[in-house]
């Protein structure tokens, strides 16, 4: 007799499913912000901005977010003032070389190298060329030089400050800087 009740149960419920299937008409939506985001329009009528369509400047002076000031120019003279004035701004404690190592590899490598011979695998490819040791004489690179070309960029290489915060450059420099004292000192 149990066992007939449990059988008609599991009859009842497996009917009651499979008649409220129907598939002519939608099913019930839960939640339906969920699959009908509601769309706001970027530079619509608001009060937040000057003259109610369009985004505000920011005001004159300020400095985004997770950026600093660097007050050399991306012009010639910029450069020649960084390389005898701008030093590091982080002690050689604070240099995580096992990280610099790998930002090295990962955004200077394909080009100048592992070793900071020039000979690095797009070179060897015949990719780009005239990729300069950091040993040559007629570079002369200092932390400053080397920041600035970080920075903005210089001749055919572009700038990598969106790919690496200012922290990260500087660590970058102390490697290339241990590179390049390890390319002399092989050469003597």
């Amino acid at each position: 007799m149990k066992s007939l009740i449990k059988i008609s149960v599991v009859f009842v419920v497996v009917v009651s499913f499979v008649s409220c299937k129907n598939d002519r008409s939608p099913n019930y939506q839960y939640m339906p912000n969920m699959y009908e985001a509601v769309p706001y329009e970027t530079y619509s009528e608001s009060n937040a901005f000057a003259n109610g369509r369009e985004g505000q400047l920011p005001v004159e002076g300020t400095i985004p977010r997770g950026h600093s000031l660097f007050e050399y120019p991306n012009t010639t003279q910029g450069y020649l003032m960084a390389k005898e004035n701008l030093t590091s701004s982080l002690d050689s404690t604070q240099v995580n070389m096992v990280q610099a190592k790998e930002l090295y590899e990962i955004y200077c490598g394909i080009c100048h190298g592992n070793k900071g011979d020039g000979k690095g695998k797009l070179v060897q490819r015949e990719k780009i060329l005239g990729v300069p040791s950091y040993d040559d004489a007629g570079r002369a690179i200092t932390e400053g030089s080397i920041y600035h070309t970080i920075y903005f960029g210089k001749n055919a290489m572009g700038s990598y400050a969106n790919q690496l915060n200012e922290k990260e450059r500087w660590e970058v420099v102390a490697y290339v800087l241990q590179l390049k004292q390890a390319l002399e000192a092989s050469a003597k």
